[in-house]
């Protein structure tokens, strides 16, 4: 493909175009995002989440970056990981999902060790060898240019610092293959219109799922990154994976 040229789902689209056809997707489900997350996983993100949180060997006083972080579960979890002397930067490139997620943990009472940042996963605005990790959660398949995302990942990260991409990927079974496609393609645009009013919004989502690197190509794309000791743990049958990466 054209280095001016990306996939939009199953569209092609300009390069340039990309991020702000995402950011009207999100735009759109912002407030039914939470309701949706739970509604398309049976709740089994939330299951995703805590493992994630549990490999990220946050401590206190640790800085974490929550990448595409949306809503902020896993914002919420790592304020309560770092402590009053530590710091977590909720970023997203979308205002309206980061409009939601303050609010949330704001409503939560979580305040004081949180910052919210509209930051671009390209170029992120943060000084190098700023956090202990990173974390992005189904975030990397909406970014345009994931080798630069995962270049300023790698940059921003401290020396010995990790990553960890939670990701939908290729399913390891060709039965729960199967099913899983009729499932994405069928039952989540019509929840989206149910849900959200947004039966559209839902189709781009499970395209953009299937268009994304499976385990091992987006394993080698943070190996070319300058990522070490990188690995993958495979959840729900390989439907979603843990990617994990250190700084050198």
């Amino acid at each position: 493909m054209p280095e001016d040229k990306t996939h939009f789902g199953y569209k092609t689209v300009d390069a340039d175009d990309k991020a702000g056809m995402v950011g009207e997707v999100f735009h759109s489900v912002a407030e039914k995002y939470d309701v949706m997350n739970d509604l398309m996983s049976f709740g089994i993100h939330r299951v995703w989440k805590r493992y994630t949180i549990e490999q990220s060997a946050v401590r206190p006083g640790h800085s974490v970056l929550d990448l595409a972080g949306g809503t902020g579960d896993l914002a919420a979890k790592f304020s309560r990981r770092v402590g009053a002397n530590g710091r977590v930067v909720l970023a997203d490139i979308n205002e309206s999902m980061l409009r939601v997620g303050r609010e949330r943990l704001t409503n939560m009472g979580i305040v004081g060790n949180v910052e919210y940042a509209l930051a671009d996963a390209e170029q992120l605005p943060f000084e190098s060898d700023s956090f202990d990790c990173i974390t992005i959660a189904f975030g990397l398949r909406n970014v345009t240019d994931k080798d630069r995302a995962l270049a300023s990942m790698n940059r921003v990260l401290k020396p010995g610092g990790r990553l960890l991409v939670l990701e939908f990927s290729k399913p390891v079974l060709p039965l729960l293959s199967k099913a899983y496609d009729a499932y994405s393609f069928t039952a989540l645009p019509f929840m989206g219109k149910l849900v959200a009013n947004d039966a559209q919004s839902y189709r781009y989502l499970a395209e953009s799922i299937r268009m994304h690197p499976d385990q091992e190509t987006l394993k080698a794309m943070m190996d070319d990154a300058g990522f070490f000791k990188t690995s993958y743990h495979n959840m729900t049958g390989g439907v979603v994976a843990l990617h994990k990466g250190f700084k050198v």
